[in-house]
């Protein structure tokens, strides 16, 4: 089951947390190899076997001394998930959606995806052994369609953005009977993703931080993120509250930063989405209202970055920090420049800003 039968909405997994209270400890995690693994007993995947790695997780967060003090700021961390096999992110939720696959016996799987997520099934399937095709806009950046081809995937280009990717998913999934793993419309990408929040927490001494900036796109990895923070909560083995989630979109891709400033629980699609962040062009996220009840029940906010403004945060970024990150990432600093200005971020608050990839894999977009 990929949905919910009654109302189609999104389904999650859900744990035993009170067997894992009586039962163990958060310190089960420690003493393992340093991937999304080690949190294996909080993850879907029922039998050790049927996990498909490449060594994805275990990203460092890293301290921004210089960037910090250049804003003023008491606390700043960069999580740079630039460190995951491919590149990017993407790889925890590929790496958890394609081991359940496995596990249950799905052999030909199919996404559509503006060309990172692509690129990670692409590779997981291939370590697999797993069928994958890949749905991308043909004007990603050159490095997805390569890699893709590369990674022995089927790969179709299509005219437009992401939304008209996954119409053609949809259509090529019932036509060859292949199941579709398009963000949030199965129940296990974002498991991956959460492993993002569990790590935050592990590294940060099992407290949470004041306020989470997360570019968003899909949104998959701010609600990954809560749901780790809600997890760790309601298990008792972390100290704090939810943090103040940031959402922060291109100007040229902002659905969700209209509808919250509407007041709106659900987006409208967006016109003629455009960026050079290939990953925050997504004019219509299917998990919009939940992203936007997160930003509401943690005090949180939603704003836009110009392609101008990136460009000259991964600049700043890499010269300050000697961190060569992806435009998306760069806009979490160009928000967090902003946000300090308007003060909707206090100078004493511990802030974590997500790098979700590298820059090498924008080098024919970045100037």
């Amino acid at each position: 089951m990929r949905l919910c039968k009654k109302c189609g909405k999104i389904l999650f997994s859900r744990y035993d947390i009170s067997r894992m209270q009586r039962e163990c400890s958060r310190n089960i995690w420690e003493d393992r190899p340093n991937s999304l693994w080690r949190f294996f007993e909080i993850l879907p995947i029922r039998d050790q076997r049927s996990i498909v790695s490449l060594g994805e997780g275990g990203t460092p967060l890293l301290s921004a001394p210089t960037l910090a003090a250049e804003l003023g700021l008491r606390s700043l961390y960069i999580k740079d998930e630039s460190f995951n096999p491919t590149g990017t992110f993407k790889a925890r939720g590929m790496a958890t959606v394609v081991s359940k696959a496995k596990e249950l016996g799905q052999e030909r799987l199919i996404v559509p995806s503006a060309g990172n997520a692509a690129s990670a099934l692409a590779a997981y399937a291939a370590r697999a052994g797993i069928e994958a095709h890949v749905m991308m806009p043909s004007d990603v950046p050159e490095a997805n369609k390569k890699e893709c081809e590369k990674l022995g995937a089927h790969v179709s280009l299509v005219r437009g953005h992401i939304g008209d990717a996954a119409k053609v998913a949809q259509s090529k999934a019932k036509e060859l009977g292949l199941f579709d793993v398009s963000t949030l419309k199965e129940p296990y990408r974002v498991e991956g993703k959460k492993t993002m929040g569990l790590e935050i927490a592990r590294d940060l001494g099992w407290k949470l931080p004041d306020v989470v900036v997360y570019p968003t796109g899909g949104g998959t990895g701010i609600i990954g993120i809560h749901k780790a923070f809600e997890e760790l909560l309601e298990l008792g083995w972390v100290n704090g509250t939810q943090p103040r989630f940031i959402a922060v979109q291109a100007e040229g891709c902002k659905p969700i930063v209209q509808a919250f400033n509407d007041g709106v629980n659900e987006v409208q699609p967006y016109d003629n989405p455009h960026t050079i962040a290939s990953g925050l062009r997504v004019p219509h996220p299917f998990g919009d209202y939940l992203i936007l009840k997160i930003l509401r029940d943690t005090s949180g906010y939603a704003i836009s970055v110009t392609d101008k403004e990136m460009i000259d945060g991964v600049d700043e970024v890499a010269s300050s920090e000697g961190l060569f990150i992806c435009p998306e990432g760069a806009a979490t600093f160009a928000a967090l420049k902003i946000l300090l200005k308007q003060g909707q971020i206090d100078k004493h608050e511990e802030v974590i800003l997500l790098n979700t990839g590298t820059g090498l894999k924008y080098m024919d977009v970045l100037p």
